[in-house]
């Protein structure tokens, strides 16, 4: 077997960032002189060898240093990643928005309305039977920008509550966010949500006051055209408007839900209920937006970005080790996490690139490689 020739590797990773990321490590201050570690391919490498592989601060350093790639000790290591984190986020931002953001996403960025995702991840000592932390993130789009993190023990919930909040903002959130009260302060705060409905924790109204069914409105849906309802809900004896959006599954994304759900009480010794299999049939949604700011269809659409960023956790959990947050200061732990980002990232565009292919290359792409060179994935 050849040995990995890592330079020509490395080529055909770098040919999947974003035009311009070199000349960025300078416009953010990821690079501030040229004496040092002034070569942004050679700190990117050396910040994802740390991130992406699980090195420590210490370890990395050693490696780096025996291949001659930087020499410099672990407290300079962890001020470059410090220094990096705006420089991390430009490459998200311009990776998401080139092949993942959709036209309601984009529609938000153009009348300025932030938009945020909220997402939380468990983490689970060696050894350990449950959860024993929960990490809470709040991720902007299209930039993929870490703005918010928070580290809790294993009760601290998924909320609204946990995350400050912008006027202008809309947030991002599955069922764990379901929640009126935490949904009343984000409106209170002037920012909007579109939120996955929990059905049996979520009372609503319909216009008249009466109470909103939700299966028998769900029942009437023609096809598979979405439909939105104006309903209200009460938190803090106060009434709140919005909208319940929804539209019916395919019959095979029905029967996968269905059979996920029957498989997770298995598990448990349990057996699902005939509405939480029916509710399975179909994608419903809250939220305070209105019909003349996003459509039905938008609306959805918004939703499904938040979806992305949901399998990007996944990935970090399951593929880059998301299982403890090394950091000690918010600095560095944004920049951290930023870092596991882009890995996961990249990851995605590898995928794209090779991971169809038994060449291990777009045929586009070929002009990035020096001839007798081997490609990832070849």
């Amino acid at each position: 077997m050849r040995p990995v020739d890592y330079d020509a590797e490395w080529k055909f990773l770098a040919g999947l960032l974003p035009t311009g990321w070199q000349a960025q490590a300078r416009t953010t201050g990821a690079i501030q002189r040229e004496r040092g570690l002034s070569d942004p391919a050679k700190l990117l490498r050396f910040l994802l060898m740390h991130v992406a592989t699980g090195l420590s601060l210490r370890q990395t350093v050693a490696r780096a240093k025996a291949q001659q790639l930087a020499n410099m000790t672990d407290a300079g290591l962890l001020d470059r990643l410090r220094r990096s984190e705006r420089w991390l986020a430009w490459m998200c931002e311009q990776m998401f928005t080139k092949s993942r953001l959709s036209h309601a996403a984009r529609k938000a960025a153009r009348r300025e309305r932030p938009l945020r995702a909220f997402d939380a991840t468990v983490i689970s000592e060696p050894g350990a039977t449950g959860t024993d932390w929960r990490v809470h993130l709040s991720v902007g789009l299209p930039e993929m920008r870490c703005d918010f993190f928070a580290l809790t023990d294993a009760k601290g919930g998924e909320t609204f509550k946990r995350i400050p909040l912008r006027e202008g903002d809309i947030v991002l959130g599955d069922r764990g966010y379901c929640h009126r009260e935490a949904v009343a302060r984000v409106v209170r705060h002037q920012a909007d949500v579109v939120v996955r409905l929990n059905h049996n924790n979520f009372p609503m109204l319909t216009k008249s006051g009466k109470p909103f069914r939700i299966f028998a409105h769900l029942r009437g849906l023609s096809g598979h055209r979405p439909k939105a309802w104006p309903v209200t809900f009460c938190a803090s004896q106060k009434l709140y408007p919005g909208r319940f959006c929804a539209v019916r599954k395919t019959t095979v994304a029905a029967e996968l839900a269905q059979e996920k759900l029957r498989r997770a009480a298995k598990k448990k010794g349990e057996t699902v209920s005939a509405a939480r299999l029916e509710a399975a049939e179909y994608v419903f949604v809250f939220t305070t937006l209105t019909s003349e700011e996003f459509s039905v269809r938008e609306i959805l659409d918004l939703y499904r970005a938040r979806w992305q960023v949901e399998l990007l956790f996944k990935r970090l959990k399951s593929l880059l080790r998301l299982g403890h947050l090394p950091k000690k200061t918010d600095a560095s732990s944004r920049a951290w996490l930023q870092a596991k980002l882009l890995v996961a990232l990249l990851i995605e565009e590898l995928m794209d690139q090779a991971g169809f292919s038994p060449w291990g290359f777009e045929l586009e792409a070929v002009s990035k490689f020096r001839p007798g060179t081997r490609s990832v994935g070849a």
